[in-house]
């Protein structure tokens, strides 16, 4: 079974007990947390993912981390995955259950691309109009892309609003590049 769909069981179950247990918003910021140090720590998803170094020594090295930051239900569930060997797809299992809460709360993933990191004004007005919009809760996620040079990329779903200057001077040079006073053959 690939590890995206193990992944996706496991924080299906995780998902599903947490509501039981009254915990699911505890459990989620549990799982941002980890998410977190997943992407500001490759060495330690590195470590979960090394096949020498054996199982118990990841779960100590997982109540280490996250022992008094999390709940006890998620420190639980890190045991189990310990316990089950499957320590190396906790990332996929903690991205897994960002998704499926997101879906749970009807929640719509936006990126939004500007050349620079977005001031906390331009931010909330981005989230505003696109909420707006969109008649839904939302999630917004920045992402810097110099090449843009100004403007923004707004991409919702499968749809993209490209209202970038390197768009518009791609366009501009296309238009060019087509003469009216010359015959083509």
């Amino acid at each position: 079974m690939s590890e995206s769909r193990v992944a996706i069981r496991y924080a299906k179950s995780l998902l599903e007990l947490a509501q039981e247990q009254n915990v699911l918003e505890k459990v989620k910021s549990d799982m941002d947390l980890f998410n977190k140090v997943c992407k500001e720590n490759r060495n330690f998803v590195l470590a979960l993912q090394n096949p020498i170094i054996k199982h118990d020594k990841k779960n100590d090295i997982l109540k280490d981390i996250f022992k008094n930051k999390v709940s006890e239900l998620t420190l639980s569930f890190f045991d189990i995955i310990s316990r089950k060997h499957r320590e190396a797809i906790l990332p996929f299992i903690a991205q897994s259950f960002h998704t499926l809460y997101n879906q749970l709360k009807n929640i719509i993933e936006v990126q939004v691309a500007t050349p620079f990191s977005l001031p906390d004004e331009l931010r909330k007005q981005f989230h505003d109009v696109v909420k707006n919009y969109l008649g839904k809760e939302i999630e917004l996620r920045e992402k810097v892309n110099k090449e843009l040079i100004g403007g923004y990329v707004l991409t919702i779903h499968d749809r993209q609003i490209d209202e970038s200057v390197a768009s518009k001077l791609a366009d501009l040079r296309l238009a060019f590049s087509h003469n009216p006073y010359i015959k083509e053959y």
